[in-house]
């Protein structure tokens, strides 16, 4: 498999279309005839992928193999390497496919500001991500360079469009808020995965947690722990989403500051301006 997989990185970057980018990827962009011909009849790009990710959505990210796909394809491991060059290749077509292209922003058609398309486009990215956990365990390798998660991007940029800010500062204002969006994912989804692996409704995990640590906290020591678990209630069933709301709006209330800087600094530029070329 190695010397098949290292071969098949030796033709990665000849793509057809000038991108530089693996071939299998510019076949997502359409740049590329995806090619019916292969060692078995039937085998394709696509199957290759939606097996792939039939995999990950049931036994978890580690499961995928090149082997395990082809297994479950019927077909044999060197066969796949005709479509798919390497698992990294593989795993951002998987990425590509469970994203999708993102929903139409109704923000936008609307005429809202930035900030209405903006939390949009933030839950949008946390719905998908919590209906494909498995997506979180893909290493970030680099700038997005598949079709749906460049019009993903696209579609967060055209939020700030109008706000002030420099084309810098509006890449900066995406990586902040998608990787928000990327923590509160995993963070429940690993905190959902382990409640479900013991068994019992989370209520019950949460009320044995909030037992135990009054059991441990001393009110010296930590009267403020002390006084949280005595007052606060343990769990509620949108406890999740309101934590988004609450850390997604916080963190949208910090652009805003910027956005208004950045205002404040524009019209005293331009009122400086004014008064130089009036005297």
């Amino acid at each position: 498999m190695g010397k098949a997989g290292s071969g098949g990185a030796g033709q990665r970057f000849a793509g057809g279309g000038g991108t530089g980018l693996p071939a299998s990827i510019e076949a997502a962009w359409g740049l590329r005839a995806r090619s019916a011909k292969g060692p078995r009849p039937g085998l394709s790009l696509e199957r290759i992928v939606d097996a792939a990710v039939a995999v990950a959505a049931a036994e978890g990210l580690g499961a995928v193999s090149m082997g395990r796909v082809a297994k479950d394809l019927g077909a044999s491991t060197m066969s796949l390497y005709r479509y798919v060059a390497a698992k990294d290749e593989l795993f951002v077509l998987m990425r590509e496919a469970a994203m999708g292209p993102p929903p139409p922003p109704a923000a936008l058609a609307d005429g809202a500001g930035w900030r209405e398309a903006l939390g949009e486009w933030a839950w949008a990215q946390r719905r998908v991500l919590h209906r494909h956990l498995w997506m979180l365990r893909i290493p970030l390798a680099g700038p997005p360079v598949s079709p749906n998660s460049v019009a993903w991007w696209e579609q967060g940029l055209q939020a700030l469009e109008g706000a002030g800010l420099d084309p810098g500062e509006q890449v900066s204002v995406i990586l902040l808020v998608s990787g928000f969006v990327r923590n509160e994912a995993l963070v429940t989804g690993d905190i959902d995965a382990a409640v479900a692996a013991r068994g019992i409704p989370v209520q019950q995990v949460m009320e044995g947690y909030a037992h135990t640590l009054s059991r441990l906290v001393d009110p010296v020591r930590h009267p403020t722990l002390s006084r949280l678990v005595a007052h606060e209630p343990v769990w509620s069933a949108d406890a999740p989403e309101h934590e988004f709301r609450f850390g997604l709006e916080r963190v949208l209330d910090g652009i805003d500051a910027l956005i208004r800087a950045r205002g404040q600094i524009g019209g005293t530029e331009r009122a400086s301006g004014g008064a130089l070329k009036s005297g």
